[in-house]
């Protein structure tokens, strides 16, 4: 008798949740939300994302990096305040709302390419 092949799932890290999930990204599925507080850094050029993760990664705050690296305006520290569903690019948002809340300080970020170029986004809030 030949094994039975085991679907793909990935950990779900909820401690209130004895299922796995199969479609969501390896963290914690966040709440759902029809708003988000977020953050992001935007680059035109992979390259300097890349610089950009590289301090992010060594513990600088993301408000600070934002402000170096992003090309738009980022003198909020990359804040875009709070944004509801269907506001925003649809790979930005996906990624967005995909997201755990966290802070500056040690920010949970994910990264995505639109448009508008190299995104690396944060979210500080949902409801």
């Amino acid at each position: 008798m030949a094994k039975k092949a085991k679907p793909p799932t990935t950990t779900n890290n909820n401690p209130s949740s004895s299922t796995s999930t199969t479609s969501s990204p390896p963290t914690p599925k966040p709440k759902p939300a029809t708003a988000i507080n977020t953050r992001h850094i935007l680059c035109s050029k992979h390259s300097k994302k890349e610089d950009a993760l590289a301090k992010l990664r060594s513990g600088a705050r993301f408000d600070d990096v934002a402000r170096e690296f992003s090309e738009d305006k980022a003198r909020q520290g990359g804040s875009l305040g709070w944004k509801t569903r269907g506001s925003l690019d649809a790979g930005y948002e996906t990624v967005a709302y995909g997201l755990e809340v966290s802070g500056v300080g040690s920010p949970k970020w994910g990264e995505v390419k639109t448009g508008f170029g190299y995104h690396v986004v944060m979210v500080e809030g949902r409801r």
